[in-house]
């Protein structure tokens, strides 16, 4: 499946972004936005709904152009007027665009025909990939919306691109589904190929993704190794009645970087759960329970952009931030 492209390039970076901003009248989708994405890695791009992340993808694939600053594409610059680096990209948006009243193999078929260097065999390669050989043959609007889904990969995959950029490739989907298209991205990068992953769904991007940006409200929150983010270390979690003068008293003791009420549970973190413990009791504070958990995305993420739960973030609403993601609070609290 890697890319056998007609780019020689010997760039580290194969999407880049410097200063990335756009504006709609007076609204900011977009504010400097310095983006580095590595060949050969698969790039989580998060936020939620509304924080600017499908606006950043059509500046990168030349469909609008930036109010200022710059997109580059294996080290060419993409703008609407030039979009020549964009050959070696592939890229699937939303619900890939088929004839429902044909099968996935016409489809792919009818994709294939507008790059001569694409021959039938290619088609069968890439049907065998994601997975769809057995269904090849049937028509499409009898797909499920998974197997819809694979088939956009497929045709995102035709003409072996380098560099592989998803927006919110795994949307309704249920979570076998999920799983299904996350196993194909990563063997697309151990095959060499690059995928720019945008998604509101954080547990997606911590089982798949290498490094990721975090985006609220336009604005970068966070980047860097998914691991580097999540390194701040175990999550202490703690039941006891006195919540209030318990995260008062915490939020003193030094080391703690985060203190924050879910119920009837504090989860703290910086510190571990033996000096939590200690400081409770020195303070006259029994907890009941205590619990440790590694610091998943979801709580960086709360921490980085100061949101608390169920708070307003950009147009998607803390609510729907993370639909998907296990809810660490017992369903007592």
């Amino acid at each position: 499946m890697a890319g056998s492209s007609d780019h020689s390039h010997d760039c580290e970076f194969v999407l880049q972004t410097s200063g990335l901003s756009k504006r709609f009248g007076q609204v900011k989708a977009i504010s400097d936005l310095d983006l580095a994405v590595r060949r050969g890695e698969v790039y989580g791009f998060i936020g939620p709904n509304g924080s600017g992340k499908t606006t950043t993808i059509g500046m990168c694939l030349g469909l609008m152009h930036p109010t200022s600053g710059s997109v580059r594409v294996f080290g060419q610059k993409v703008t609407p007027r030039d979009t020549r680096a964009l050959r070696g990209v592939g890229s699937l948006m939303g619900t890939p665009g088929m004839v429902p009243s044909m099968s996935g193999r016409k489809n792919l078929r009818l994709l294939a025909r507008m790059r001569p260097e694409i021959d039938a065999e290619r088609v069968e390669e890439v049907l065998d990939f994601v997975g769809l050989t057995q269904a090849a043959g049937r028509r499409v609007k009898g797909y499920s919306l998974g197997m819809r889904q694979r088939l956009g990969l497929g045709a995102a995959l035709l003409h072996r691109p380098e560099l592989l950029i998803l927006d919110e490739p795994t949307n309704g989907l249920d979570p076998a589904g999920m799983r299904e298209i996350r196993e194909l991205l990563r063997r697309l990068a151990d095959d060499g190929v690059t995928v720019f992953l945008s998604t509101h769904l954080l547990h997606e991007v911590e089982q798949v993704c290498d490094r990721v940006t975090m985006l609220a409200k336009g604005r970068q929150v966070a980047q860097g190794p998914v691991a580097n983010l999540l390194s701040g270390g175990e999550t202490v979690r703690v039941r006891l009645a006195e919540i209030a003068l318990a995260a008062n008293s915490l939020n003193s003791l030094s080391g703690v970087t985060a203190v924050r009420p879910k119920g009837q549970w504090l989860e703290i973190e910086g510190v571990s759960s033996k000096t939590v413990v200690v400081h409770l009791v020195r303070h006259g504070l029994v907890p009941e329970e205590v619990t440790n958990g590694r610091a998943d995305l979801e709580s960086v993420f709360l921490n980085l952009t100061g949101e608390g739960e169920g708070a307003d973030i950009g147009d998607g609403g803390g609510a729907q931030l993370f639909p998907d993601t296990p809810v660490l609070v017992d369903s007592a609290a």
